[in-house]
């Protein structure tokens, strides 16, 4: 759902209904004491039973044949491999990869001894199943696609993902590709390839090199590009706190303990009457909160 989506979902009656907010993508702790802070928290920090930790590196683009011959030893031990790319297909104004035109090029020329599939958004619903399903019948060795693999995908043959472009892509959807290898017995491969020379797009591709934990990943990206504006409808960037700092999580957890005992004595904020109002105003969608 999307943020006015769930606001109206919120007020289609006067009372409170029971709620549970399930997310599995990892959330900082002090962006969650924000916004979900009069919830009770539950955690699941630990991967499934038997997860061996994929290894992740950053590349230059012109190592990419490195890659593509690593590739082909995987293929003959029997395991399979993604690759993405930014686009569907080329643009004018994008100097970046495309799926279609990578995937005829792959096809034809670095890749040709492997069977090559494509998948990409563009397609329909009953092609996109076809190929899927074909790939987790190891019909094909390489999945050419978009970011349309990101969640929903679990092919536990597959151990390399190449991420073309990885500046591209925010901290959390490249954490998500990295999920889809890994699933099974084998050790698993990550490779982000980039050329960038952007100094906050490579700290972003070494904070994913460095860790495969979600909640840290998460922490780095409040830090790098803020959480949005999480009480309206802005996606992407700093707050409009007029005091607090997302990253002083002791401050926070003081700040709720402090309201959740307010409201043990006071529930209806009967002592604090423009607080009420304030908070009325939230509840109805309609007041800037700070």
């Amino acid at each position: 759902f999307g943020v006015e989506q769930r606001g109206a979902l919120r007020t289609r009656s006067e009372a409170q209904p029971h709620l549970l907010v399930m997310s599995a993508t990892p959330i900082p702790r002090s962006l969650a004491l924000t916004i979900y802070g009069d919830l009770d928290l539950s955690i699941i920090d630990e991967m499934p039973p038997g997860r061996i930790p994929i290894q992740t590196k950053l590349f230059h683009p012109s190592e990419r044949e490195r890659l593509y011959s690593f590739m082909r030893r995987e293929a003959k031990e029997g395991r399979q491999a993604f690759i993405i790319y930014p686009l569907v297909e080329e643009s004018d104004k994008l100097d970046v990869g495309a799926a279609v035109e990578a995937y005829e090029r792959l096809s034809k020329d670095a890749l040709s001894d492997l069977r090559l599939a494509l998948l990409h958004g563009r397609m329909s619903g009953s092609e996109k199943d076809e190929v899927m399903r074909a790939f987790a019948d190891r019909q094909y060795d390489v999945l050419v696609s978009t970011s349309v693999i990101e969640v929903g995908i679990d092919i536990p043959n597959a151990s390399l993902i190449m991420i073309e472009d990885a500046d591209r892509f925010g901290l959390a959807q490249l954490h998500q590709f990295r999920g889809r290898v890994g699933r099974g017995q084998h050790k698993s491969y990550c490779a982000l390839i980039s050329g960038s020379e952007n100094a906050t797009s490579l700290e972003r591709l070494r904070a994913l090199e460095a860790t495969t934990n979600g909640f840290v990943l998460a922490e780095k990206d409040l830090s790098l590009r803020g959480p949005g504006d999480f009480l309206g409808t802005r996606q992407s960037g700093l707050p409009n706190l007029h005091i607090a700092h997302l990253s002083d999580l002791a401050t926070l957890t003081l700040a709720r303990e402090a309201a959740q005992e307010l409201f043990e004595q006071d529930p209806q904020l009967d002592r604090y009457p423009q607080l009420a109002k304030q908070v009325s105003r939230f509840w109805r969608g309609q007041g800037d909160v700070n």
